[in-house]
């Protein structure tokens, strides 16, 4: 059979044989993230303009609050010039709204003098605006689309930027400025600077008074290491270097613009501009929510409030009209959630562990970050199917038992969680795996049910000359109900629970049983919780079988422990008259 190929070898190019960098020693491999960058939001802009159908003046303005919420200084509000509904939507936020410190809004415009006056028309009044210019300087749109040479693309940039100035100078408001050589990735990196260079020469920025020369992937071409690569080679070579920001816009076309991004920081940007949850043309923009998480799980604050996440995206939501894959980093509904026996298993071993530790720092498999920390709980964790394993399942029960399972009682209940799983299909919710455990442990009263249970010290040691080191007698009355006919059963025996297994021994038809385990906890679940008890019986046959008792008196838990091993071995192991 012959194996089909698409033959990309004679329709695509690699990306480095068109834009080679030579950088040997590069240094960006070497860095660690340590601090956030500034992070700009355009979702009211360049998300906006992505969406089937753009947002209306309510949202719009809805995800604006959002966005200063969390605590975006920066925020594209729109693009003023491009139609009345962008011009009023920025008048509105400056004239009704009004722009709280410490934020600064940010208008973008293209390179022509008529639309860079109205942009100006719209920001009239505001504090403080970045004014974000950008013309095309790609290789191939300079051929293709705009058949122009490279000084009339730098012409256009620098005659905008000459507007810019003038009109800033004849404002009260102050005027920051962001110039943009858009698809920086599809130029020669010679050009980008050249470029830069006449917009730096025209605007003349200070350490006081900085401009941003904003790099973006337009187009996401190559591998995230090219694209550092060109931002280290460009912070390099770039002069003026103390009185400039520079930026990263990444797009997402090859799945990897939070990699480029990141990578980008660690070759010398200080700043990004991306939208919430990554919507933007084509693939998105570069992600800022998984950005900002990415750091903070790596012990760098972001600086962004994302501790409700789940209001966050509900909000994004709801504007943008655009769900949240439920895959998605951090924010989707499945991305804390394991179905994996082992990835369950692992879970709990560590939050087990965490709580005996009591400490601050996080460990816990398949877990990054703590679900706490953005708003979420720990209940949709484990979830419940047929790939679900023993672990599993007793992390889903344990919450509402108010104590952890004992470790061999967990092959038991996963047996019985995989026949539930079996049964459904699909899911189990956890509200129907407590019910089939409180039905299979708790709730059983055939054929023994308790009615009452009392014990006291037998005759004294002393009294019969015995060894006051041997364990202490005690005699009991249990009352019971024997299938369905009340019984009072009378025994001694080193213990309570002891006294109580001799008891049942001595009513006609019990089956033979030896007490092999027991376990008492104290619930967790409040001050009027009920103690649970779990005892472990060995039968003739080779079974084994626990059970589940919970009372406010922690020896009564234990003898109703006792009967629900005693109910669950009776099903399974036949004739009673027969193990007797």
């Amino acid at each position: 059979m012959t194996r089909p190929t698409m033959s990309p070898e004679k329709k695509y190019r690699p990306y480095a044989e068109y834009f080679p960098v030579q950088l040997p020693d590069r240094t960006w491999p070497n860095r660690q993230i340590t601090t956030p960058p500034t992070w700009c939001s355009v979702d009211l802009r360049d998300g906006n303009q992505a969406l089937a159908t753009p947002m209306n003046v309510d949202q719009k303005l809805e995800l604006f609050n959002l966005l200063v919420e969390i605590g975006l200084e920066e925020i594209e509000i729109g693009f003023p010039s491009a139609s009345q509904v962008e011009f009023d939507f920025t008048r509105t936020l400056i004239e009704h709204v009004g722009i709280p410190d410490p934020v600064t809004p940010q208008v973008l415009t293209q390179a022509r003098d008529h639309l860079i006056e109205r942009t100006f028309e719209a920001i009239c009044g505001a504090k403080r605006v970045i004014v974000h210019l950008y013309n095309s300087t790609s290789e191939l749109q300079r051929r293709l689309v705009f058949r122009k040479d490279r000084a009339d693309i730098i012409d256009l940039a620098v005659k905008g930027v000459e507007t810019i100035r003038k009109l800033a100078s004849q404002t009260a408001t102050v005027v920051l400025l962001e110039y943009s050589p858009e698809s920086f990735t599809g130029t020669e990196c010679d050009f980008a600077l050249q470029i830069c260079e006449a917009v730096i020469g025209v605007w003349e920025p200070t350490p006081s008074r900085k401009l941003i020369l904003n790099l973006p992937a337009t187009v996401e071409m190559s591998t995230a290491n090219l694209y550092a690569d060109r931002i280290e080679w460009f912070c390099r070579n770039i002069s003026s270097r103390d009185s400039l920001i520079i930026s990263l816009h990444t797009h997402n076309d090859r799945g990897t613009g939070v990699a480029a991004t990141e990578l980008g920081l660690l070759a010398g940007a200080e700043r990004v501009e991306g939208t919430l949850f990554g919507n933007g043309e084509r693939t998105g923009n570069v992600d800022l929510v998984t950005l900002a998480l990415n750091m903070f799980s790596q012990g760098v604050d972001p600086h962004l409030n994302l501790r409700n996440l789940g209001k966050i995206r509900q909000i994004a939501e709801r504007c943008t009209q655009l769900p949240v894959h439920a895959r998605h980093p951090y924010a989707g509904d499945l991305v804390f959630t394991a179905f994996s026996g082992s990835h369950q298993d692992a879970i709990s071993k560590g939050m087990h562990e965490r709580k005996k530790r009591r400490g601050e720092l996080w460990e816990v498999p398949y877990l990054p970050i703590d679900p706490k920390d953005v708003g979420r709980t720990y209940e949709g964790v484990v979830r419940i199917n047929s790939q679900s394993g023993k672990g599993g399942a007793a992390y889903i029960i344990e919450p509402k038992l108010g104590c952890e399972l004992p470790k061999d009682m967990h092959p038991e209940f996963g047996a019985l969680t995989q026949e539930l799983a079996e049964t459904f299909g699909t899911e189990i919710p956890a509200s129907t795996l407590w019910a089939r455990f409180r039905e299979e442990y708790l709730d059983r009263t055939s054929p023994y049910e308790y009615v009452d249970f009392r014990c006291w010290p037998a005759e004294s040691r002393a009294s019969r000359g015995e060894d006051h080191n041997r364990p202490s007698i005690e005699e009991c009355l249990l009352t019971v109900r024997i299938d369905g006919q009340e019984r009072k059963l009378s025994g001694c025996g080193n213990g309570p629970l002891d006294a109580c297994a001799k008891a049942l021994h001595s009513a006609k038809g019990c089956i033979s049983f030896e007490i092999e385990g027991y376990h008492e906890h104290a619930s967790s679940r409040g001050e009027d919780a009920e103690a649970v008890a779990f005892v472990l019986i060995d039968l003739p046959i080779g079974l084994r079988k626990y059970g589940v008792g919970t009372h406010r008196n922690i020896t009564k838990a234990a003898i109703k422990a006792l009967l629900s091993a005693l109910n669950r071995s009776n099903g399974l192991a036949g004739d009673r008259a027969a193990l007797a």
